[in-house]
């Protein structure tokens, strides 16, 4: 069995699965300012000049950036009816950055997110319980909004399940528990008391004795929510919405695929894969030297 607060199941790499919407072939190579090398071949030239509306798209996308805070809700860009060339275009613009993410909707309906290579500036695509296409935007945002909906339909407090077996009849606590039931209460507690802006509170498993037991009746109790993310960048960083309503299951892995730290955070999406004041104004800078050197 893996380490961590979530166990992958026997076989399986990790424990989630994320149906990001990739970056296309060409935008593997990119150039100084962030720009695919596709960008700078005739194909491409031919490409611009049949997308108005892409061109037409970056400096409105370069002026939400300039004026985003991590704070304030996000902007969306309907690209919904973007014709295939379009989409085409669009996807070499953005690439794919450090974060991907999916969100279960009521309906079945599952939206797949990925940051591009411009941090804060994310592409959301919204599929049917066939797989059929409902919508796509790009989003300008700390985090898509569609994250926190989703992860708002979680439950708002905390209802424990079963006891473990082997719990003595006459005792209302498996003896092999250490430290999962004043979690719970420190858990619930914290869960009542949050609101937007307020830091989150981290409980750290490297630090907390937790038993086998402990781990299993923690997770029958707070179960499996909606909304799972995974960053890259410096170190792995996995991050799952619980059952439960602003509680998150954030680790970080080596290289190796080992859980190195491995908490529950209380509190508002996870900062670990939130984009920062700084990074919007960095893009609207990125962005703009891209569509200076190729589509003016």
């Amino acid at each position: 069995m893996k380490p961590g607060f979530w166990i992958a199941p026997e076989g399986e790499a990790a424990a989630i699965t994320l149906h990001p919407i990739g970056a296309p072939p060409e935008a593997a190579g990119r150039s100084a300012t962030g720009a695919p090398a596709f960008l700078a071949t005739g194909a491409a030239e031919a490409l611009i000049r049949a997308c108005p509306r892409v061109v037409a798209m970056l400096p409105e996308i370069a002026a939400a950036l300039d004026t985003q805070s991590a704070a304030a809700p996000g902007r969306q860009f309907d690209v919904t009816g973007f014709s295939a060339d379009e989409t085409r275009l669009l996807g070499e613009v953005l690439g794919a950055g450090e974060v991907a993410a999916t969100a279960a909707l009521p309906g079945g309906v599952v939206a797949q997110v990925q940051e591009s290579v411009l941090a804060g500036l994310w592409r959301v695509r919204f599929l049917g319980p066939e797989g059929q296409h409902l919508a796509d935007y790009v989003e300008v945002a700390a985090v898509p909004e569609v994250v926190r909906q989703a992860a708002a339909l979680t439950a708002p407090a905390i209802v424990p399940g079963a006891p473990p077996e082997g719990a003595m009849p006459q005792d209302p606590m498996p003896q092999d528990l250490m430290n999962v039931m004043p979690l719970l209460a420190e858990i619930a507690d914290r869960m009542a008391r949050w609101q937007p802006g307020v830091p989150a509170h981290v409980v750290n498993f490297s630090l907390l004795p937790m038993t086998p037991a402990d781990m299993a009746y923690l997770q029958s109790c707070l179960g499996s929510g909606p909304v799972a993310l995974a960053a890259s960048g410096y170190g792995a960083c996995r991050v799952l919405a619980t059952g439960a309503r602003h509680v998150w299951s954030v680790q970080y892995s080596n290289a190796g695929g080992e859980v190195v730290l491995d908490t529950l955070e209380i509190g508002d999406v996870p900062e670990a894969v939130l984009a920062a004041d700084e990074d919007f104004r960095d893009s609207a800078d990125r962005l703009r030297e891209i569509a200076a050197a190729y589509f003016a």
